[in-house]
């Protein structure tokens, strides 16, 4: 079979599963577990920020390692399948133990979170290098790279509206903790509220399920003049707590929701890794891997080596992908804190999510026809600029301008979602132009930009998040230094990821690699494969 071949339907479909799958973990690991360690688990912001940046401090070798590891590995499915059907369900297991908060002391909190969270960096590297690897070696023909690499990018943000559009409702599912409700009516749209549970909860949040009306804590309480679509607060048990809740007719005790948060991430969670595993399991039986490197090449680590610091498309691709994978983690790192303590409405936070997600889609699809007419590079350039400059506009939306936020945030995704989808296909691009160059080819260790650029970016984005939270004093679990916290929240919402955004839009400007010569290249070692077999 052909190196350049077309690849079927199935397959592309197939191989985009794996990514779902990845981004089950990835975007719920983004999105969510920097709430889940300050507001459930209790750890200090400032400290989640350096876990998250410390964490991935071993990244860059353990990328390389696992690289090098992939170009190294022979069997009969081939170099790089094999470590995804292998590391699948490690992969599953170590999402749930994230996000699953024993009862420690704070010292034991933060060691159970560095250990699971560097298990977890050290795992997702052994199963994306290769995966991220392996389409580059289902077909020799770029164009359809970028083709495979939408279907990847579709997949991959169907996997993020997964994990980010049911989670929540998951959360309030799960997070059902039997709690006795009473309601009574003061006026026709005003009523007492008291609740109380048969056991201590670390974590709670009430609210009505329509998420319309506001609470007040009926006495002595700091917050008690401020009125909010929902608490969130400790419970202990037996004790009764009590709110005024107004702006809702006809309210009774079944439309009052009350989530324990702590065991509804956790089981949620779980549910998502039982879906991760069974993705990656399809992509290891749909895909095959047809590119080999030349038949006269030796193994030799430090060429490999010497090659790569010596490509410079690879040197570009790898500051553009940290910058724009530290962009795109910032926003979605901040979606639920900004939804739930600026908007007051965390369940809408899913619904955002999901339109993102759509919108992500789109971008994904549209990137193989608008790369083709502009070329991959100048593609590139201008969704980082526009994304950007739309993002930073949300800073003039308040609290009441929901359309606005949900227009803003759909349109500047559109755009971020081009980014993705050409990084990994560029990366084909640069195995290719490596193997053009030096006649050697290292594809995995190439690919390992791909996942240290999304880890470490990944880092970057929480530590950024975590020191400009604690800089306002944020503290997920004390009303008043929340509301403290309201500016930084905002901010990180919408112009600091934007600056990331241009930072990488400028150093895009000397990629070397246009269509031109991308011709160039496929033409030649499409001739090189053809005189091998001959």
């Amino acid at each position: 079979m052909s190196n350049s071949t077309k690849i079927s339907l199935k397959e592309k479909l197939g191989y985009a599963l794996g990514d779902g799958a990845a981004n089950i973990a990835w975007r719920g690991v983004a999105t969510f577990l920097f709430i889940f360690y300050t507001d459930v688990f209790g750890i200090n912001p400032a400290a989640v920020g350096l876990l998250m940046l410390v964490a991935r401090f071993s990244d860059g070798i353990s990328d390389v390692l696992m690289g090098v590891a992939g170009d190294r590995t022979n069997t009969k499915y081939g170099k790089f399948r094999p470590w995804i059907l292998f590391t699948a369900i490690p992969l599953g297991v170590i999402l749930s133990l994230l996000f699953t908060a024993p009862n420690l002391g704070p010292t034991g909190k933060i060691i159970y979170a560095y250990t699971t969270y560097i298990l977890f960096t050290l795992i997702y590297t052994a199963n994306n290098i290769p995966y991220g690897a392996l389409m580059a070696v289902m077909t020799g023909d770029d164009k359809e790279r970028t083709s495979i690499g939408s279907y990847r990018m579709v997949g991959a943000f169907a996997g993020g509206m997964l994990v980010q559009g049911a989670l929540l409702f998951l959360v309030a599912h799960f997070g059902n903790i039997n709690p006795t409700i009473s309601v009574n009516e003061l006026s026709t749209d005003k009523f007492q509220v008291t609740v109380s549970a048969p056991s201590d909860v670390e974590n709670v949040n009430i609210k009505t399920k329509d998420g319309i009306a506001n609470f007040i804590w009926e006495d002595n309480h700091t917050d008690s003049d401020t009125p909010t679509t929902g608490k969130s607060f400790s419970m202990e048990a037996n004790k009764t707590y009590s709110f005024i809740v107004s702006g809702e007719e006809n309210l009774n005790k079944d439309k009052i929701v009350i989530i324990d948060q702590k065991s509804g991430y956790s089981y949620s969670i779980y549910v998502m890794s039982a879906f991760l595993v069974l993705f990656m399991f399809i992509t290891f039986w749909t895909t095959k891997e047809r590119v080999q490197p030349p038949k006269e090449q030796e193994s030799d680590l430090r060429r490999d080596l010497k090659d790569l610091i010596r490509n410079k498309p690879w040197v570009v691709l790898l500051t553009i992908g940290l910058l724009f994978s530290i962009y795109n983690s910032i926003k979605q790192g901040i979606v639920v804190i900004y939804f739930t303590h600026y908007l007051h409405n965390q369940i809408l936070a899913a619904s955002f999510m999901v339109a993102l997600m759509f919108a992500s889609i789109a971008g994904a699809m549209i990137t193989a026809p608008l790369s083709k007419k502009l070329g991959k590079k100048k593609l590139f350039i201008y969704a980082l600029l526009f994304s950007g400059v739309v993002n930073a506009s949300i800073i003039f939306c308040g609290p009441n301008d929901i359309s606005a936020i949900f227009i803003l945030g759909i349109v500047s995704e559109f755009a971020a979602a081009i980014f993705p989808t050409l990084f990994f296909a560029m990366l084909g691009d640069a195995a290719d132009y490596s193997e053009f160059k030096n006649g050697r080819r290292a594809t995995g260790l190439i690919y390992s930009a791909g996942s240290f650029a999304t880890k470490f970016g990944g880092g970057v984005a929480g530590a950024i998040i975590g020191f400009v939270l604690a800089a306002f004093h944020y503290n997920g679990q004390d009303y008043s230094a929340i509301q403290g916290a309201i500016p930084g929240i905002t901010m990180l919402m919408s112009w600091v990821p934007a600056i990331i955004a241009i930072l990488g839009a400028i150093f895009m400007t000397i990629y070397p690699l246009n269509q031109t010569k991308m011709n160039e290249i496929t033409l030649e070692l499409a001739n090189r494969r053809i005189k091998e077999k001959n």
